[in-house]
């Protein structure tokens, strides 16, 4: 029945009739309500309108969901997400998973194999939930905050089947953050009452550690910076990978932080910073970061953030936008780490991995002084024989040496 009374004998009607009647009064009705003809509408939306018995007729007559549905009638561009076979039929939870998905391809901007990863492992996650609980509403459940302990305990039934057919921790803690990003981001639309998976990986014993600290090779970064077409994607790259900086750190980046004249260049970050010094030498990369300064002068309402963004109270990018661009030259370059697109926190350990061989260089370039001392450790002459302003000048010079054949080869 719609809201006006009258009922519809949606069970009697074919394909071409739903279609012409969605034309005729349900996108009318829509718009009456505010929902314009190009903005593909939502399960939730079509009900409050009082046509919720389309959904089951296309279900139990047509053996199709309204998102399938809706794209026979114009609202879905070939290639878009919305083709996407969940493998579920609740409407409700598809919805709430593709609005997700533009989410995070519109405003986190992150790459289009990334968002397509995600989407596998929370499809995954919604059809075995369908399949041990009989329906896959679980946005409706989370909605609920009387139902917490019994939705901890589907998610856990959920998890349990996955902790078995994974092969990795790894593997495993990869489906429970993205999991619990989905269920993150209906917290933030107030369509969420708590987080079913939020702790579940106490119960298990997965192990967070990666292998090998994996970081990027020099020839891997020098890939990405040659992907790199704009001046703030090159300074994205040399702040991770050149200066060693934290995501979060890149996106908050302030010209009061900057030290560009003189001979020793440097970011200010104060005591605050965590567990690092409270300045980072600009070694390389000094003419880009002046450069990007410049011309972002000349914007009268530039707030002095290097990387700045008008749809942020903050008035700069997010650490996740760092992210998500640096993954997106990754997959520009072709770049992968095991298989994976790489993270930020890779182009950190790349600084890390490329200063601990420029020691080893400087060193090795010691030992023959260390021998005409009568040593046989070059740490005594690095040490003992150099005044602080020497090693501090040897150390920069190994590691600008390592950088130029990283970014200028």
């Amino acid at each position: 029945m719609s809201n006006d009374g009258t009922t519809i004998r949606w069970s009697q009607m074919s394909l071409e009739e739903l279609q012409s009647f969605w034309s005729d009064e349900i996108e009318p009705a829509l718009e009456r309500s505010g929902i314009g003809r190009e903005e593909r509408p939502a399960y939730q939306q079509v009900a409050d309108a009082g046509y919720s018995g389309i959904a089951y007729a296309l279900r139990e007559h047509h053996d199709t969901t309204l998102t399938e549905f809706l794209a026979t009638v114009g609202y879905e561009e070939p290639g878009s997400s919305t083709s996407y076979q969940w493998g579920i039929e609740d409407e409700t939870t598809i919805d709430e998973l593709e609005s997700y998905l533009e989410t995070l391809e519109r405003r986190r901007q992150l790459a289009t194999s990334t968002v397509q990863t995600k989407q596998s492992r929370l499809a995954t996650y919604v059809r075995i939930y369908r399949e041990v609980h009989g329906q896959a509403d679980l946005v409706d459940r989370v909605d609920d905050a009387t139902s917490e302990s019994d939705e901890i305990r589907r998610a856990l039934v959920v998890f349990d089947e996955l902790n078995y057919k994974l092969g990795t921790d790894a593997s495993k803690l990869r489906y429970l953050s993205d999991v619990s990003q989905f269920y993150e981001h209906l917290g933030r639309r107030a369509k969420a009452a708590f987080n079913p998976v939020e702790h579940i990986d106490e119960e298990y014993n997965w192990s967070r550690e990666e292998p090998d600290n994996a970081a990027l090779t020099g020839r891997q970064v020098s890939r990405l910076y040659d992907a790199s077409e704009t001046e703030a994607e090159q300074l994205v790259v040399l702040a991770l990978c050149a200066w060693g900086l934290r995501r979060n750190e890149v996106a908050a980046l302030h010209t009061s932080q900057l030290v560009l004249e003189g001979e020793d260049p440097h970011i200010a970050f104060g005591d605050e910073r965590k567990n690092g010094p409270g300045t980072v030498a600009l070694i390389y990369g000094t003419p880009n970061l002046t450069a990007r300064v410049d011309r972002l002068e000349g914007d009268l309402d530039w707030a002095g953030y290097l990387f700045p963004s008008s749809r942020s109270a903050s008035g700069h990018i997010t650490g996740e936008t760092v992210q998500a661009r640096f993954q997106r030259l990754a997959e520009d370059a072709g770049v992968r780490v095991q298989g994976e697109l790489p993270t930020s926190k890779m182009g950190r350990r790349f600084w890390y991995t490329t200063y601990n061989q420029a020691m080893k260089d400087l060193r090795e370039n010691l030992d023959v002084i260390a021998a005409e001392q009568g040593s046989s450790d070059s740490s005594v002459v690095l040490k003992n024989y150099l005044s602080e302003t020497e090693r501090r000048q040897y150390r920069r010079q190994f590691m600008r040496e390592r950088l130029e054949d990283v970014f200028e080869e």
